[in-house]
């Protein structure tokens, strides 16, 4: 089939209003983070599951590979297209319904497209927590959260998305359509397409709609801010507000005083607690969420109870609860703000790693050191869920320098060192932002020969044709 007829084939199956290829195509074709600029073939909107097979079926028949896109937030550029403008941009925005809650089951199946906030809210106005949440979660969508396995700030109670899914419904690279959103939580009937489907970042099938898990409403959310000494006090301060508050435990993330500074600098409007000009000598701070399914009052008082034992064994320094929802979302909106404020000072050097919890401060430590002797004056900029061992272990150049030649000069060499520190000490280069084609070669170092041996082969028996993002995840 040639191009002109792909064309007006694609027209006639979602309509010509959905099929873009002239005008300004911006938001398809360029990365979140602005790294990075491609050229698509067109831009392709279907509205329901029966188009994206039916896309699907006329894009392999042409042999034009596709390039699926949820919100396009994504921060490894996996969801454009690349220069050559022969690839097919095919986005689920306009899939974005709610089809079912089922209460009793406790889960909720959405189109892909729909936004994270929107299924937040969707699920609270039903009476339900769908605890998912992220800095972007105002604009990507949840096929992209499944697509990449996301993350965010409730891991460490309520797991990664992949934890909180429970079926699929996903067009395999031949335009078929497999239906697995039954909802079930035990399915013992073969291999698990839906775990091999999550994460898979749109290189093995297009995932259309989910079935997700739902929970109850907390009867109560406590905020708390704590100010500590050093990481092995903010490590020590997670084992004790475990064992005080158990499950209750929805948030531990942790902050370094850098990090905060840009904050106080870039948005000084926000006031962080313990960092006025009294309090700069804190070197870490840590924000914690307890979840309460009793009350208020019930919370509170564990609360109290573990930041009281917390004082007595010296790991926190000063700490404050927050009287009421409104104080939280300050507390909360400080914390991701940070990624905005690191913006604004300038481009930087960004990392997104995870380690066992036990091996982050000494991890810390050592990196530090090293990055400090070999780039004087360097910035770390230092955050993350420590609950769950993932950090944001982003580098910044010195406050003199000119921030666009420290990335052209200091990215390869940076990201060999941190890399190689998070392999010395058993972490992983990636924790929730996947590897798109940013860190295709880094895979290629970093994972066992065996491992992508076994990738390559699910990769080529479910996409032997390689249309489906080509050159994301696996080296094309």
């Amino acid at each position: 089939m040639t191009t002109p007829a792909l064309i007006e084939s694609l027209r006639a199956i979602v309509g010509a209003a959905h099929v873009l290829t002239d005008g300004d195509l911006t938001a398809y074709e360029q990365d979140w983070r602005k790294r990075a600029r491609g050229k698509a073939l067109a831009v392709v909107r279907p509205g329901s599951t029966a188009e994206v097979a039916a896309v699907v079926k006329a894009c392999a028949a042409a042999g034009t590979a596709i390039v699926p896109q949820g919100g396009n937030t994504g921060l490894a550029v996996g969801s454009i297209p690349d220069e050559s403008g022969s690839q097919v941009v095919l986005s689920l925005a306009r899939m974005a319904g709610v089809r079912e809650i089922d209460a009793a089951n406790l889960t909720i199946t959405v189109e892909a497209g729909c936004v994270l906030q929107v299924l937040q809210e969707t699920a609270a106005k039903a009476g339900f927590l769908f605890p998912l949440s992220l800095a972007a979660e105002g604009s990507c969508t949840i096929g992209g959260n499944l697509a990449t396995n996301a993350g965010g700030t409730q891991v460490l109670r309520y797991g990664n998305a992949r934890e909180l899914c429970l079926g699929l419904e996903v067009v395999t690279a031949q335009g078929e359509v497999w239906d697995g959103t039954s909802g079930l939580r035990k399915d013992n009937t073969g291999y698990d397409l839906r775990d091999l489907m999550v994460g898979s970042e749109g290189t093995l099938g297009i995932i259309t709609a989910a079935t997700l898990k739902l929970f109850p409403q907390p009867a109560a959310r406590l905020t708390a801010w704590a100010a500590v000494g050093s990481f092995d006090d903010a490590v020590q301060l997670l084992g004790q507000a475990q064992r005080h508050l158990g499950a209750g435990l929805t948030g531990f993330e942790v902050m370094g005083r850098f990090a905060l500074s840009l904050v106080r600098r870039h948005m000084p409007q926000l006031r962080v607690p313990f960092a006025d000009e009294a309090g700069d000598g804190h070197p870490y701070f840590v924000l914690l969420e307890n979840s309460d399914s009793e009350s208020e009052e019930h919370a509170r008082a564990r609360f109290e109870s573990l930041l009281e034992a917390a004082f007595e064994s010296g790991c926190v320094a000063d700490a404050v609860v927050a009287e009421n929802l409104s104080q939280a979302h300050e507390l909360w909106h400080i914390r991701e703000s940070i990624p905005l404020a690191q913006a604004e000072e300038g481009l930087n050097i960004k990392h997104d790693i995870s380690l066992p919890v036990s091996r982050i401060p000494p991890f810390c430590a050592e990196t530090d050191a090293l990055l400090a002797a070999e780039i004087p004056r360097v910035r770390l900029v230092n955050f993350g869920h420590l609950g769950d061992g993932n950090l944001h272990y982003n580098v910044q150049a010195p406050a003199e320098g000119d921030a666009k030649a420290f990335l052209r000069e200091q990215e390869k060499r940076v990201n060999e060192m941190v890399y190689a520190q998070v392999q010395k000490f058993g972490g992983s280069f990636s924790a929730e932002h996947g590897i798109g084609s940013l860190k295709v070669q880094t895979l290629e170092q970093h994972k066992s020969p065996v491992a992508l041996g076994m990738m390559r082969a699910i990769k080529s028996a479910l996409d032997p044709q390689g249309l489906l993002n080509p050159g994301r995840v696996l080296a094309a």
